[in-house]
């Protein structure tokens, strides 16, 4: 303990310190900036990209991803499906293990899987494997965990059955939801097993240190199926709430890499790192959650006019410098399985004509000057979001809002959202674990406590949804999920504001770091120069 205390010290005022301080080992060290500190590190916990950069370093499902995120097998080395689409079979690789020496084994998934379901388990990410059989009774408790469509075969053949036939399934276990934990250790130290003296992985690196606000170091796994192409030894991930900061320690030296950078500073950027600022598109949309079941937001009247008056070009273009595109539907357009998404019937109205109607439908709601609506927005520490949050505050002075602003770390913020706490509007973002519309609009079904920030409940909506899932047919599925969406385009428990482009500063050192849609980068296939 006291050996982390006084590294972490270090640590903390080593900011100044180049990179060649560490030079003297022999290590390949890759210094890598994460946008916030991870909540936990347990994968059947978790519910943020932030969380999933570390975790899929530390872990493999029984696929993973290439280094342009291209899913690909994983700890099984090959899969079948049955003719109707409902029952996957896995072979596990032979020479999986754990980073203990375990072998990594069919029944390591079937007690994973029945994990992350079990109700005490408190997965906020639980809902996203649903369409495993019996998962949504299990997670409920109606069932018990051994009735989940999970079994294994024999120790290397597992198979998985699901409720519908799934077109998305694959991609869907390489989220981290689908990552495995080591049966032994959970059982012995329970919630304790994420300890780094007690963690045991099964990818390509595990854990060595975690020292909250500080960082998170992984160490090389010796025992990866792949540990002869890991190139790099090990990884220090930072914490880098602070944007400026970090684009401060790019420069520096001290960081390889950082997937955040301050919109402040585009041009300079642009201008002074070249090609070491990369922007490119990413599967996401970026939205102010609305507390829908509010007494003053309840009206969707409300919840139209405060997302009519909104000039979503502005902050496209002006707030994060073209990093973003404007953004009038809440599925991204351009994903799999769907067709143009139900964008907002004012995406093509004047602005001014926007604000008058926005003005007209506060009015119809009681809304006044002598009785002006009172919002505050809730955003986490960055200052993209900050500046953001003011833009969007100066925007609805004109129809006769009154803003109030509060900030608080990413943590607290997401954990606030996700206990229901007592708020108006909050920041949020959604990027999508896979290309299917299925993934962004299963948020605000009713009964997904982890990520319908809003409380939205409407009945029709969940009718179409569930639909949707019993359909095979992809066309008449996507039909299903459209007009899901249009009802959350009316409804607007979610107001969407952009979709996302992925911002990465890369330096030259850093080899192996591809541009995907997803914006997932493992270590494994990085390495580092000099």
């Amino acid at each position: 303990m006291l050996k982390k205390t006084i590294a972490a010290m270090l640590l903390a005022g080593a900011c100044a310190l180049p990179l060649v301080a560490t030079s003297a080992s022999a290590e390949m060290v890759y210094h890598r900036g994460n946008a916030a500190d991870p909540e936990t590190l347990d994968q059947h916990k978790t519910s943020t990209v932030y969380e999933a950069h570390i975790l899929r370093d530390l872990y493999e499902g029984l696929v993973s991803y290439s280094a342009d995120g291209k899913t690909i097998p994983g700890a099984a080395e090959s899969w079948t499906v049955s003719d109707d689409g409902l029952v996957y079979t896995f072979k596990l690789r032979d020479n999986g293990k754990w980073s203990n020496g375990d072998p990594v084994t069919a029944h390591d998934f079937v007690f994973s899987l029945q994990r992350i379901q079990t109700p005490e388990t408190g997965a906020k990410y639980a809902n996203i494997l649903y369409p495993i059989k019996n998962a949504e009774k299990v997670n409920k408790g109606e069932l018990k965990p051994a009735e989940l469509g999970v079994k294994a075969l024999d120790d290397k053949t597992l198979e998985i059955s699901l409720e519908a036939a799934t077109p998305y399934f694959i991609e869907l276990l390489g989220h981290q939801t689908g990552l495995p934990v080591h049966k032994a250790t959970v059982e012995k130290y329970g919630s304790d097993f994420v300890q780094p003296e007690n963690f045991v992985s099964n990818g390509p690196f595990t854990l060595a240190e975690f020292v909250p606000n500080s960082h998170v170091k992984t160490v090389k796994n010796k025992y990866f199926h792949d540990a002869d192409n890991v190139k790099i030894d090990s990884v220090m991930f930072y914490p880098t709430e602070d944007r400026g900061a970090a684009l401060r320690r790019f420069q520096a030296g001290e960081l390889h890499s950082n997937n955040d950078a301050p919109v402040e500073q585009i041009d300079f950027m642009k201008k002074e790192l070249g090609d070491q600022f990369r922007v490119a598109p990413y599967l996401g949309t970026y939205y102010y959650a609305v507390r829908a079941d509010k007494e003053k937001l309840k009206d969707p009247k409300v919840r139209r006019a405060l997302s009519m008056s909104i000039d979503r070009e502005f902050l496209a273009e002006e707030i994060w410098g073209d990093t973003m595109v404007a953004g009038y539907s809440f599925v991204p357009p351009g994903i799999g399985n769907y067709g143009e998404p139900a964008f907002a019937d004012y995406k093509d109205m004047d602005q001014l004509d926007r604000e008058d109607a926005a003005r007209a439908l506060l009015e119809e709601a009681g809304y006044s000057e002598d009785n002006p609506l009172e919002i505050e927005i809730r955003y986490n520490t960055s200052e993209n979001h900050k500046n953001t949050a003011v833009a969007i505050a100066d925007m609805w002075k004109p129809i006769g809002v009154k803003v109030t602003l509060l900030n608080t770390d990413t943590k607290t913020h997401y954990a606030h959202l996700r206990d229901k706490g007592d708020y108006d509007v909050a920041r949020a973002g959604w990027i999508g674990d896979y290309s299917d519309p299925q993934n962004f609009l299963f948020m605000v079904e009713s009964d997904n406590d982890g990520f319908n920030y809003a409380n939205y409940k409407n009945p029709e909506y969940d009718a179409l949804m569930d639909k949707a899932a019993a359909t095979v047919d992809l066309d008449e599925r996507a039909g299903y999920l459209l007009e899901a969406e249009k009802l959350f385009m009316r409804d607007l428990p979610f107001i969407p504001l952009m979709y996302y482009g992925s911002m990465n500063l890369v330096s030259p050192k850093l080899k192996g770091f591809k541009d995907n849609l997803l914006n997932i980068h493992p270590s494994r296939w990085m390495s580092v120069e000099g």
